[in-house]
């Protein structure tokens, strides 16, 4: 888990009109979400579509998600048979009804990513495209061509000509790949993405390039610059808990463990994570369950939310309050916990989870005597980030 970096993932159909926005050539297509849509969408395309189910994973293809209709009527049977499907645990609720590609001759792969490592951009383009990139990756790694960008100088025709040349694409197409790298990249800073994808971009019988398929990561922490992106998020696969603390304005990300982490700065919370992995070792496994920073200025009332959000959640066994007191004062953390949990009473939810809490820093003998005068029964003090990690693992453990 990566603080810092949060990312939405697109749909195809949301990806395709991105691109099309920006000028990537793309197909036409539109978003369905019931059968009888998709005669009407299929008509308006000249009577032959492509049925394609919009789910957030790869295989759609093998799984049965994507179907050529040759008439309306085969497109609402199509969609018929795709809605609903489960693709690798994804259920389909919508499908694209697309224009049909002319006659595909090549399968191409092109993209942009955020390079965490080297700290840069990367282009990624390959002339094997239509098939796992981590494969060809794998298996024949000279036919991907891997290009550092300079943010500060970004992707020019020129540069865009080094990318193909590097990935070798064929001379009578070279020019129109270089101009979609271009465009790809104009798209790639536009919307504040970690990723942009075209797998394939296919250079079809008459000799157009077109973008076939795309897939695109948006960096969630640009929301502040792209208020447009909110309409792209999907709600309704989203974890509750996540959306709820988002709605709060908490950094929290759910993850598959039981002892609930909050911290205050991502440094500590990341921190607070290895150190209670390693405790939960000696415990039978027991993992974190979440990233939950509140940040450095963290007001009661925050500290209340937080703790609300983490005992929500049914994963939870135990809970780890690890706070070193700078500008978020202890005696306002501890305030927060005795809170939240009397909110939590008044709103009739009968708490259970026991509570370790380690406080050092800032007013810390305050915030320790405040909890020590609620004496809640479910709420233990621990000194020590090691004692206190071991202690919330023990005890998740034992429930």
């Amino acid at each position: 888990m990566e603080k810092g970096r949060t990312r939405v993932d697109l749909f195809e159909y949301q990806a395709r009109d991105l691109f099309a926005k920006h000028g990537v050539p793309v197909l036409a297509g539109e978003v369905i979400d019931t059968p009888e849509a998709a005669r009407e969408a299929t008509e308006r395309l000249g009577g032959r579509s492509v049925v394609k189910a919009q789910v957030k994973v790869g295989g759609r293809g093998k799984a049965g998600g994507v179907k050529l209709a040759g008439t309306p009527d085969e497109a609402v049977a199509r969609a018929t048979d795709i809605l609903g499907m489960d693709i690798k645990g994804h259920t389909v609720h919508k499908v694209m009804i697309a224009e049909t590609a002319p006659e595909i001759a090549e399968e191409y792969y092109v993209s942009y990513l955020l390079d965490r490592t080297n700290r840069t951009f990367l282009a990624m383009a390959s002339v094997a495209g239509g098939m796992d990139i981590e494969e060809v990756a794998a298996t024949t790694p000279e036919k991907l061509a891997k290009v550092p960008v300079d943010a500060n100088e970004g992707v020019s025709l020129e540069k865009a000509r080094e990318i193909v040349a590097q990935a070798k694409f064929p001379a009578d197409v070279a020019e129109q790949v270089a101009e979609v790298m271009v465009t790809l990249w104009k798209t790639f800073v536009a919307e504040d993405a970690l990723l942009v994808e075209v797998n394939p971009l296919a250079k079809v019988a008459d000799g157009r390039v077109i973008a076939l398929d795309g897939k695109v990561s948006l960096d969630d922490n640009a929301d502040f610059r792209q208020p447009d992106h909110e309409d792209l998020v999907d709600h309704a696969a989203a974890n509750p808990l996540e959306a709820a603390a988002k709605a709060k304005g908490l950094n929290y990300v759910k993850l598959d463990g039981q002892v609930g982490i909050i911290g205050n700065g991502a440094g500590l919370v990341m921190s607070t994570l290895d150190v209670v992995a390693y405790a939960g070792e000696n415990h039978g496994g027991v993992k974190p369950a979440n990233f939950l920073d509140i940040g450095g200025g963290a007001s009661a009332e925050v500290m209340a939310n937080g703790l609300e959000i983490i005992l929500g959640d049914p994963d939870v066994k135990s809970v780890f309050v690890n706070v070193f007191g700078g500008i978020t004062a202890c005696d306002e953390v501890a305030k927060g916990i005795v809170q939240a949990l009397e909110l939590l009473k008044e709103k009739g939810e009968d708490v259970t989870k026991p509570l370790v809490v380690r406080l050092d820093g800032n007013n810390a003998e305050l915030g320790r005597k405040i909890l020590s005068d609620a004496n809640h029964p479910l709420v233990q003090r621990v000194d020590t980030m090691d004692g206190a990690a071991d202690k919330a693992a023990e005890l998740a453990a034992a429930k």
